[in-house]
């Protein structure tokens, strides 16, 4: 969310910056906010002239009391009355205006950082850079469920009864793999200075508004019926929750957490025969980490958020590559944001297994996240999340880059003592 000061100060910035993201049906909300925004300012100058004027008159009025003139104190004593009734009608005014303020300001995008390409969609994100050797085996590397199938590894027909579509139960050496590949990603975090955290799974509704767009709450977030309570979508929600309504000390700074949890997702709509088996499922889990940080630190720390990833999927000997998103493939509270995707032998591409953002103070403003100088003065945080691992989709990456001629999957040293020692799984 933007300051409503800046929205004031630079109109046309924020209606260049809508454009950018191909938002146009947006435009008309700034002329709308800067006009609610000045009738707000003209009610509290009214409202403090009122209350000013109430003090002058209570003096008169005692003033007029010790001199025995009744009748004019009950006048002054009237329009005392008459004041107040205005000041009354003026604050329900001033609240509906201040709530509608917030509405829109809810809703008009994050000015997106200049170094953001210009495209509408992803189909227009930017190629960054890639890292390792994509290759393509000489035999066949079968489809993700058909590789697990051949360990007795996987059982979507027996969660589809249990749960429906989009569950599946991970069975003996994968569902082991899948639990490594978790624990190996929270040490990997750990050694990078990360502080361990296993947050809440379930958030409040003003945490969900705090941390994303309404758009996003309702493709993704599913509600607790008859509470105030949403099953987290990913860990970093409630990680950056953690931190409402506080003010850091400066010298505290930066807070970087790293995170396990079950994450949680609506998944609405149709999808790719490509997206079948664990690719895009209502549960997964996912280590993620987050960064509450000084402004002008935010984008040294968004590069080394994403090359913590690369450096992981590295490790596993799977090739990946970084694009940049492009500004109509951003999210509105979003200042820039990368993918890491991971090589796909069987598909001959790659494929999006973590994302990288720095939301810059939007999530801090609407959470109340604030920090506190030296010279005492308070100012907002930024706030970066980054996925490390979601070990379903990225266990279709390692299966297909370690799968071996004979049909076995080889472990890579770096994940062999979280298998037990095992080198292989056959």
């Amino acid at each position: 969310m933007l300051d409503i000061k800046f929205v004031r100060s630079n109109p046309d910035i924020v209606k260049e910056n809508i454009k950018k993201k191909f938002q146009n049906e947006k435009l008309p909300l700034v002329d709308e906010v800067l006009e609610l925004d000045k009738r707000n300012r003209e009610i509290k100058q009214e409202v403090e002239a009122l209350r000013a004027d109430k003090n002058k008159i209570s003096k008169k009025i005692g003033a007029c009391m010790a001199q025995g003139k009744k009748e004019e104190a009950e006048e002054l004593k009237n329009q005392v009355e008459a004041n107040a009734g205005r000041t009354a009608e003026l604050s329900s005014e001033e609240k509906e205006v201040e709530e509608k303020i917030k509405e829109i300001m809810m809703v008009i995008p994050n000015i997106i950082d200049p170094s953001v390409p210009i495209g509408r969609d992803d189909s227009e994100n930017v190629e960054l850079e890639r890292f390792g050797e994509p290759i393509v085996p000489d035999y066949e590397i079968p489809y993700h469920t058909e590789i697990m199938e051949k360990f007795h590894g996987i059982d979507l027909e027996s969660a589809g009864k249990v749960a429906g579509n989009g569950f599946y139960y991970l069975m003996g050496d994968i569902a082991r793999l899948h639990s490594a590949v978790i624990s190996y990603a929270r040490d990997f975090m750990i050694n990078r200075g990360f502080t361990y955290c296993v947050p809440p799974f379930m958030i409040r509704s003003n945490v969900v508004t705090g941390v994303m767009s309404f758009a996003e709450m309702d493709a993704m977030m599913y509600k607790i019926e008859g509470e105030d309570l949403y099953l987290i979508g990913t860990s970093e929600h409630s990680m950056i929750g953690k931190f409402i309504d506080s003010i850091l000390p400066e010298e505290t700074l930066p807070r970087t957490l790293t995170s396990y949890s079950p994450c949680f997702r609506k998944e609405k709509g149709a999808h790719g025969i490509e997206e079948r088996g664990v690719y895009r499922i209502h549960q997964f889990e996912k280590q993620e980490m987050i960064v509450v940080c000084k402004p002008e630190e935010s984008m040294d720390w968004y590069e080394k958020m994403w090359k913590n990833t690369v450096d992981f999927f590295r490790t596993l000997d799977i090739p990946v590559r970084t694009l940049e998103c492009c500004s109509g493939d951003l999210a509105d509270l979003k200042v820039k944001s990368c993918d890491v995707e991971a090589w796909s032998p069987r598909q001959k591409k790659y494929f999006e297994v973590g994302s990288c953002s720095n939301l810059g103070d939007a999530q801090a403003r609407r959470l109340g996240i604030r920090i506190k100088g030296e010279d005492g003065k308070k100012y907002f945080a930024h706030t970066l999340n980054n996925t490390v691992v979601a070990p379903p989709r990225m266990l279709i990456a390692f299966l297909e880059n370690n799968l071996q001629a004979d049909g076995s999957v080889k472990i890579p040293e770096t994940l062999q003592p979280y298998m037990g020692g095992m080198k292989e799984i056959r």
